[in-house]
């Protein structure tokens, strides 16, 4: 069975790059006014780069069956670590590839996503699940922009994408002795412990400012208001 998800995952890999960026762009409809405040030239990188977090994240927590994600997440340890040595299948990796980022560090973390599956202990839990793969990202964050990563602001967009999108996993089970108020307090909990988007790269500022506008309004999954991203998206790339 694994063997067969692993084909069917490179079926997926043949998709056209603009299928993986209109996914997250999906979820993300106010980034296309924040965008603006990012050089042009940047902006073909980010979307590449912030599809393929989509993908993985979607990989990890996604669905019912963990063995679908599972098996992608392995795909693509092996694709990364191709990237490492000049070699690329996934249409992603038209862009990122040839840039001289930490692939293979960023591969070794993968597994560590894919054990991050079920929902975290507490919320310490959700945090450290988050920290090998958040490290790596950041590493390639600073690769790829010229700027400081920064491994907390990583983890910290990444939990507010989870609670959005598959929030029943998302809320560590410690809270969960609540539920009807669960969410709202772990998205509380998320905001008092936010960091600072001073001095790293101006796409990654602009994602956490724009994660901390949506749970400041009590609803990780909705939209901000074309407004509010804009100011939004200009204070964080002037961070």
């Amino acid at each position: 069975m694994l063997a067969r998800l692993m084909d069917e995952s490179r079926v997926d890999a043949g998709a056209d790059v603009a299928a993986f960026v209109a996914k997250w762009r999906g979820a993300w409809p106010e980034w296309a006014l924040a965008e603006i405040f990012l050089p042009a030239a940047q902006r073909p990188l980010v979307d590449a780069w912030r599809a393929l977090q989509y993908e993985w994240q979607e990989a990890a927590w996604g669905g019912t069956d963990a063995l679908p994600g599972q098996a992608k997440l392995q795909w693509w340890i092996e694709e990364l670590d191709g990237w490492s040595q000049g070699r690329r299948r996934h249409p992603l990796g038209a862009l990122l590839q040839r840039q001289p980022a930490p692939w293979r560090e960023l591969a070794l973390s993968l597994p560590s996503l894919a054990a991050s599956r079920n929902p975290p202990q507490s919320v310490d839990d959700a945090w450290q699940a988050l920290a090998p793969v958040s490290a790596a990202v950041a590493q390639v964050d600073a690769a790829l922009f010229a700027a400081p990563g920064d491994p907390r602001a990583v983890a910290a967009c990444w939990l507010q994408a989870r609670l959005a999108r598959h929030a029943d996993a998302a809320v560590p089970l410690d809270l969960q002795v609540d539920m009807p108020r669960a969410r709202g307090n772990w998205a509380r909990i998320l905001l008092s412990a936010w960091p600072s988007p001073h001095g790293i790269a101006a796409a990654r500022a602009i994602e956490l400012a724009l994660a901390r506008g949506r749970l400041s309004r009590g609803d990780a999954s909705k939209p901000l208001s074309p407004w509010t991203a804009l100011w939004t998206g200009w204070r964080a790339a002037r961070a």
